[in-house]
């Protein structure tokens, strides 16, 4: 049976601290849904702590009294992100900030890849303006879930897919600390999905950590 400590996605041991040493940021802003407010069914071998509550302890393991807000809340579209979590984010004055948003629009058929692109990057411009260095995400392909049924793969799949190219073009055209997931080798495998059909598990937050982390490795010059 693999385990986070065996799988060979997930960060090696002493990987972290390596990564994230001598890091600069003292607070930590979180804005998004469900994937922010972290929602993923545990599996046996791996951590229950959710993604965005990981890269918190792993940013904090290198300065101890870094300050935490995640504002992340399932179901929110982009525009609901924007309009009740930019203040509060904000007023935290962060010097590192994580935004994720789109999922829940591109769950719909009436996802309009221009509003959220619109959304998106008029929180992660707010963010830089005050000082924020900011991650974005393009989230694994839930499409591949088991619990998707089958005649709403297709359509979802070309959502999320426009959702992910969306996103990663507006990360490279603000300077983002951007995290690809959705072209991962494990985004494909059904193993990765929690029963609901729209989240991960705890193989994919884990997975999720150690990629954000190797990118912010990447940004330190580690």
């Amino acid at each position: 049976m693999i385990t986070e400590a065996t799988d060979e996605y997930c960060l090696a041991d002493g990987e972290s601290a390596k990564l994230l040493a001598g890091h600069p940021w003292r607070r930590f802003a979180v804005l998004g849904d469900s994937v922010a407010e972290g929602l993923c069914e545990p599996v046996e071998g791996y951590s229950e702590l959710q993604w965005a509550d990981r890269l918190a302890a792993e940013l904090r393991a290198s300065a101890p009294a870094l300050a935490y807000l995640n504002l992340g809340m399932s179901g929110l579209r982009a525009h609901e992100i924007r309009a009740r979590q930019l203040a509060p984010a904000l007023a935290l004055e962060p010097d590192l900030a994580l935004v994720v948003g789109g999922g829940n629009d591109a769950f719909s058929a009436r996802y309009d890849a221009d509003q959220v692109d619109a959304e998106l990057g008029a929180m992660v411009t707010a963010l830089q303006t005050a000082g924020a260095d900011v991650i974005t995400l393009g989230m694994f392909d839930v499409s591949y879930s088991p619990a998707v049924v089958e005649w709403l793969r297709p359509g979802l799949r070309t959502r999320m897919r426009t959702l992910a190219e969306r996103t990663r073009a507006m990360a490279e055209r603000l300077g983002t600390i951007h995290v690809h997931l959705t072209d991962h080798p494990l985004s494909t495998d059904p193993g990765l999905y929690s029963a609901d059909g729209r989240h991960g598990n705890a193989r994919s937050d884990a997975v999720a950590t150690a990629e954000t982390l190797r990118r912010l490795g990447v940004f330190l010059g580690h």
